[in-house]
């Protein structure tokens, strides 16, 4: 089987340094398993309240002004409603999937009444408070049941293996909780949106931010309660603010200027640096990609 990989920006704003350093880690995992491999571009619109108006083609021209190109057109989640919809049926008709009625004050006041208040970055664990019916309360959200399907697994901590940090586990019902998979608004929930776009688009490798860990265990088991393939994973460093927190939109990232191709270099370059890679002094980002192939290949030895 030929290896799939794939970058999937949110368009809530333009490319970042942050963001680059994930799609170049893609796009090299990609291009050092050999010329079958291909590299796919999801923009992944599907919360539609977030997204900025035309910013997923400013990150597509972006992309292309560092020469990180995708082998077949992006596609775009806004489109695959009906695929998602598909998936969230097989999960009811499985009854690990029920609608919930509680908002987040709701869950915040459950968990102080238990001693276990919400905190600040800290994950809100959902009490389970709709599991057995929504009380006269009008449903806000579909979740997944997660307690209920790790209740048949031997072992309540899923065990996951990443390329770069080794073995990973999480007990999802314990700390998480049954998570969302279609919001009260409408939009589809990310764990349930990139778990079945990378099913349906063949992807075998994920490469992403260190951020997007904790999301795996969660993906994992929905892949297993929908029959779906497991891709290998691998999560890259992340660029730091200056408060030391994750470089994000949210606290003010500089889009990656790539106006001319001495700009894009330098980005890229900067990008390198991050994923331990040398800086190179090619003139082009073709020239510069080209270079880092290699030393990607000795670092990670990807696969086929």
């Amino acid at each position: 089987m030929n290896a799939i990989g794939r970058f999937a920006p949110s368009p809530t704003g333009p490319l970042h340094a942050g963001s680059l350093v994930a799609a170049l880690a893609s796009w090299l995992d990609v291009r050092a398993r050999g010329s079958q491999a291909r590299w796919l571009v999801r923009i992944e619109d599907a919360d539609t309240e977030r997204c900025l108006p035309g910013m997923g083609e400013h990150i597509l021209s972006q992309l292309a002004d560092c020469s990180l190109l995708p082998d077949v057109p992006p596609v775009w989640q806004t489109q695959r409603g009906a695929l998602y919809a598909r998936a969230l049926e097989h999960l009811k008709a499985l009854q690990l999937a029920y609608p919930c009625g509680c908002s987040r004050k709701d869950i915040d006041e459950a968990l102080a009444q238990r001693g276990e208040p919400h905190h600040r970055h800290g994950e809100r664990v959902y009490p389970g408070t709709c599991r057995d019916g929504l009380h006269g309360k009008p449903p806000r959200a579909w979740r997944f049941a997660a307690e209920q399907y790790e209740a048949a697994r031997t072992s309540k901590r899923l065990c996951w293996s990443d390329r770069r940090l080794g073995c990973q586990y999480q007990d999802v019902a314990h700390e998480v909780g049954d998570f969302v998979l279609k919001r009260a608004d409408g939009p589809w929930a990310y764990q349930l949106a990139v778990v079945v776009d990378d099913a349906d688009q063949g992807v075998t490798d994920v490469v992403r931010g260190v951020d997007l860990a904790d999301n795996t265990a969660r993906q994992i088991l929905l892949q297993r309660a929908l029959g779906l393939p497991q891709p290998r994973y691998l999560h890259t460093p992340l660029v730091l603010g200056s408060d030391g927190e994750k470089l994000s939109k949210q606290n003010g990232a500089a889009p990656i200027d790539t106006a001319t191709p001495a700009a894009a270099v330098r980005a890229l370059n900067a990008a390198a640096q991050v994923l331990g890679l040398p800086a190179s002094n090619a003139s082009t980002p073709a020239e510069a990609l080209s270079g880092w192939v290699e030393g990607w290949r000795a670092l990670y030895n990807p696969r086929p």
